[in-house]
């Protein structure tokens, strides 16, 4: 008998994020103590004045109905003064969409750039969802290893070996989801001069691109590289930025042939997206950075009080992240050792023993195409961050 549902969906893999992310909140509804390091979302609140500016938006009766697909004028205009201001980035509101968030975004512009047999190159450690959304639209997922040693950073020549004449996208993102790496200015211009020597699109996620610390710095890659031509598009969204994940605002920009293309099968899913948060991304987008800059300076602290507590756990190894808000320390030293009368031989595994041990939940590697890691998020509080850490620290010096 055939299956109820179609093959394509059928072979779609679940998000291993969210997946451990229900399952902790699950967990601690219970009444359990867990503690989750799982998803990607700040835990502050969206500033006041965009709250305010969503209640005022749903008294006025012009928001309670259909506008246009590709978005409200106010906030794609929004949008183009704030890749202006933030990145360099010259664009037009003709070149921009309004989507559900970073995540539709980036399986938009992959429905619209790939034809079935296309190959997208993928650096992993990667965003779960990006091989997904590749085979959503048929494409071929191809993964480009980095190094470790290399802090994660993928290369030319990375890219390079990986390159055949099938290869048509290549998704870049910095700062990267789950590493945390920042690819310098100099390399990112090379990778773009690279992807347009052969005529390769190169699709960019900037969803982290204020989420920097230290030395390093975000650089929009067709800002860097402008050989690439019009071959690009660019990913965003207030989420992580302006702690708005539940707000589900984000935008794609591209090429005007390309976002027609775009706009016309958004037009045929969703339509438009909620006017409500339309008007609060405008808000968002127009107001100032000072939130931006005092959640980003908890989020500095947290990292290195993370990066320090993992570094002085015997058999795990964690390089201090760059950017975004995620540590993804090596645990391989944890791997085939007793913990808590349990003995895990992957990373896996290991997740699932921290979590009915210790109720700590964590993503493990295999999540990311890199086994033998584990990604932790440092957006949490700081009690529970240490806490945490401290459950992991005692299981492995007790065995």
């Amino acid at each position: 008998m055939s299956s109820r549902v179609s093959d394509l969906l059928g072979g779609l893999a679940p998000s291993a994020t969210l997946a451990v992310d229900a399952k902790a909140k699950s967990l601690k509804a219970a009444g359990e103590p867990v503690i989750g390091y799982g998803a990607g979302e700040p835990d502050f609140p969206t500033p006041a004045h965009i709250v305010e500016a969503a209640a005022q938006a749903c008294y006025n009766p012009a928001n309670h109905k259909y506008t246009p697909t590709a978005g409200l004028p106010e906030l794609r205009e929004a949008i183009v003064a704030k890749s202006l201001r933030d990145s360099g980035l010259v664009t037009t509101a003709n070149q921009v969409l309004v989507t559900n968030g970073g995540k539709h975004a980036v399986a938009t512009a992959l429905m619209t750039l790939v034809d079935p047999g296309d190959e997208v190159l993928i650096p992993a450690p990667y965003w779960t969802t990006y091989p997904e959304a590749v085979y959503l639209a048929r494409g071929v997922a191809v993964p480009v290893p980095t190094s470790e040693a290399h802090g994660f950073r993928v290369t030319v020549e990375e890219l390079e070996k990986a390159r055949t004449p099938q290869t048509k996208v290549l998704i870049f993102v910095s700062p990267s989801n789950p590493t945390g790496a920042v690819v310098a200015p100099d390399d990112v211009a090379a990778i773009g001069r690279w992807a347009a020597d052969h005529d390769i699109w190169v699709l960019c996620d900037e969803i982290y691109e204020h989420l920097t610390y230290g030395d390093a710095r975000h650089v929009s890659l067709p800002v860097a590289a402008p050989e690439l031509g019009d071959r690009w598009v660019v990913v965003n969204g207030v989420a992580k930025t302006y702690a708005m994940t539940g707000w589900r605002i984000g935008w794609m920009i591209g090429p005007k042939d390309v976002m027609d293309a775009a706009v016309n099968y958004q037009s045929q899913t969703t339509s438009n997206i909620s006017n409500i948060s339309q008007r609060a991304a405008v808000a968002a987008l127009t107001g100032d950075l000072s939130a931006v800059a005092d959640m980003r300076s908890a989020f500095d602290r947290r990292r290195q009080t993370m990066t320090s507590m993992l570094n002085a756990i015997d058999g795990v190894q964690c390089a201090i992240p760059e950017g975004a808000f995620y540590c993804f320390p090596n645990v391989t030293g944890l791997l085939g050792r007793p913990l808590g009368g349990r003995v895990a031989s992957t990373s896996a595994e290991l997740a699932e023993v921290l979590l009915e041990t210790i109720q700590i939940a964590v993503v493990p590697g295999e999540a990311f195409g890199a086994a033998g890691y584990f990604r932790l998020s440092y957006a949490l509080g700081d009690d529970d961050l240490a806490e945490g850490l401290s459950r992991l620290a005692s299981l492995v010096a007790q065995g």
